[in-house]
């Protein structure tokens, strides 16, 4: 069989690899081992960070909801079952947009989950 020499994929990857590196300091732009080496370690930090980042923003969600129950004097744990149990189908992101931009919408439904506790 005949040698096969990869010439052009070689040249594509490497090119596609050292575009990924742009903006990298020192070496890692522009050699090509320590820039492969920081290109995949960059896309598996990034992966992470978008985990990571969904995580705090439910956080977030869950602590303007917390603030929004105690100022009606009601335990956050008790107004997500009183809304399980009303059927509130809402999503934390949604509550908290209700308690921060709609005080009497939120004040509704926390008169609905109450009620459904009772």
């Amino acid at each position: 069989m005949p040698r096969v020499k990869k010439g052009a994929a070689v040249r594509r990857a490497k090119k596609r690899v050292l575009k990924a590196a742009r903006g990298f300091r020192g070496a890692r732009r522009n050699q090509w081992r320590t820039a492969t080496e920081s290109v995949t370690r960059a896309e598996v930090n990034a992966r992470k960070s978008r985990k990571v980042m969904k995580r705090e923003y439910r956080g977030l969600w869950i602590l303007r909801v917390n603030i929004a129950c105690r100022q009606r004097g009601v335990r956050y744990s008790e107004f997500i079952n009183g809304c399980k149990k009303a059927k509130i189908a809402l999503n934390r992101k949604m509550l908290s947009e209700i308690a921060i931009a709609d005080p009497q919408g939120f004040d509704a439904i926390m008169n609905e989950a109450k009620a459904a506790l009772a």
